[in-house]
């Protein structure tokens, strides 16, 4: 009897509750992040933003490229279709001075032949006419092939450019994307906890002295090697190349800058752009690349060490050279 009675207080306070906006939750609460898991997810998605912004700075070097190259195929393709228009033209007029009647004399006097010989000597110029006539339609179609293989070569390069484009943004999107997941990882930690994950993230050997590692180091590589660690300490922004903020690539690209040698802004065509060297053989200047496929560069400095810009939460740093998975190093100049 008691039994009935406890059900119906229980559904009557239920009924309240839900009335109230209160609602319980019978399955568990989810666990709150701890440091080291937090630390790990926001790790994680700062790699996989910067692999979609050195994809981005790989596309945008394509993207120059193939508009450099669609100027050149147009230009081609306009001194192309004169050349086929050229070539129309002739054995248009060819034809028509045929059916005008200005070359219809050969016709008439192989018709009105009276000998073998006249008979003979007039197939002759017919035949000719007909040579000459063969070639001008030869020289029109190869012309008019020469232009369809410019035409097909340059709506490649523009389907090409749209489709990088269509690349650009997207990995625009996933870089916005995987760094608002970082900071909502962030979000959801206590104040003492994200200032341990962030200072975890942004932790970092001392900065050795700029005239301590220079002295030895001579040449463009000194001054490469200069640059980058007077720029310790400044921030990290995806596809940045200074003055004040750098991606990986943007940095190591500046770096070589101030010592007179140009690399692209891609840690994959730097990679392309300079001798490679073995690890053991490291010389302050090399760039160390890292992950695979490649998707990070810092610049070695010197006592197993590099100058790299790291992520968002740490920045342009000094580094062990070995601090992330080698993949391999470079000697630009």
């Amino acid at each position: 009897m008691h039994t009935g009675r406890q059900r119906l207080a229980a559904a009557a306070v239920s009924a309240l509750l839900v009335g109230s906006g209160v609602l319980w939750v019978s399955s568990p609460a989810q666990a709150e992040p701890t440091v080291e898991s937090a630390q790990a997810r926001v790790d994680t998605l700062y790699r996989e933003a910067e692999q979609a912004s050195e994809r981005l700075n790989e596309a945008r070097l394509e993207v120059t490229k193939i508009k450099r190259q669609l100027q050149s195929l147009r230009a081609d393709q306009r001194s192309q279709a004169s050349l086929t228009d050229a070539a129309r033209t002739e054995a248009r007029d060819a034809i028509l001075r045929a059916y005008q009647g200005q070359d219809m004399s050969a016709v008439n006097q192989v018709v009105g032949a009276t000998d073998l010989g006249d008979f003979l000597d007039q197939m002759s110029t017919m035949s000719s006419y007909a040579d000459i006539t063969d070639e001008l339609y030869s020289r029109y179609d190869t012309q008019a092939r020469a232009l369809t293989l410019r035409e097909k070569a340059t709506e490649k390069r523009v389907a090409r450019l749209a489709s990088l484009r269509t690349s650009l943004a997207e990995d625009k999107a996933e870089i916005d994307s995987k760094l608002a997941d970082a900071q909502a990882v962030l979000d959801e930690l206590e104040a003492a906890e994200r200032r341990e994950v962030i200072s975890r993230t942004a932790a970092r050997e001392p900065a050795p002295e700029v005239s301590t590692v220079t002295a030895a180091v001579s040449g463009s590589a000194g001054d490469a090697v200069a640059f980058a660690l007077a720029q310790v300490g400044d921030s990290y922004v995806y596809g940045a190349t200074g003055p004040d903020s750098y991606d990986c690539s943007g940095l190591t690209m500046q770096a070589w800058a101030a010592a007179g040698v140009s690399l692209p802004h891609s840690s994959s065509a730097q990679y392309a752009s300079g001798t490679k060297v073995s690890i053991s053989d490291l010389q302050p200047g090399d760039l160390v690349f890292y992950y695979s496929p490649i998707s990070h560069v810092g610049i070695y400095i010197g006592n197993g060490q590099i100058v790299d810009a790291a992520n968002p939460s740490t920045g342009v740093r000094v580094a062990a050279v070995d601090s992330m998975p080698i993949s391999g190093a470079v000697r630009p100049g």
